[in-house]
């Protein structure tokens, strides 16, 4: 059950508090509704008897908001070669209103973009992600949008760079093995002499 003053999520939208729970007439049936006030002065109504249908829930606990950050820490996540499977997946990752589901596509579509760039419709669906992970993290730590985007963002270009990093490295050593193994370097077969 919710109440008036809490701090609730609605998938696809992000993180809002509930303004006022109103009966409205509909159609001769009285039909109860949560209004919920959004980021950017949106007003959500969702009738009562489909909220937890629609996945409406409460935000998280401050102690849940490090593992959203060890989810934005990590390496990316395997994501299908196919534009259409990955903006499906997604997609029904953003709708699950799962928090973490939200940071994982936040990451990946992140780092898609630092490597190859993204199309117009995954730039608008990491936007999107990014907004609704962001307005539940501003509530929970009770921070600015911006100091939370700039938080969101710094985590992902550390991890990024951090993984990354290793992967040069790891390449590096690939490619230097395999070049020994075909030219072997022997100091003593350069042909140089001391005289």
């Amino acid at each position: 059950m919710f109440n008036v003053g809490d701090k609730v999520v609605y998938p696809m939208h992000g993180a809002g508090t509930i303004d006022s729970i109103d009966k409205k007439n509909i159609l001769d049936e009285e039909v109860e509704y949560i209004n919920i006030s959004m980021p950017g002065g949106v007003k959500v109504m969702v009738p009562s008897n489909q909220a937890s249908k629609q996945g409406l829930r409460n935000i998280i606990s401050q102690s849940e908001v490090e593992k959203v950050f060890c989810i934005l820490e990590n390496d990316e996540t395997e994501m299908s070669d196919n534009w259409n499977k990955r903006y499906r997946d997604n997609m029904d990752k953003m709708k699950s209103g799962d928090i973490y589901e939200v940071a994982d596509v936040v990451r990946n579509l992140s780092f898609k973009q630092k490597e190859k760039g993204l199309s117009t419709g995954e730039k608008k669906m990491l936007n999107n992600a990014k907004q609704i992970l962001v307005s539940e993290l501003v509530l929970v730590e009770n921070a600015s949008s911006e100091e939370m985007q700039k938080l969101v963002d710094n985590k992902i270009d550390v991890s990024y760079k951090e993984n990354r990093a290793n992967e040069g490295i790891q390449n590096e050593i690939n490619t230097s093995s395999i070049v020994n193994k075909f030219i072997p370097f022997n100091a003593e077969s350069t042909g140089t002499s001391q005289q």
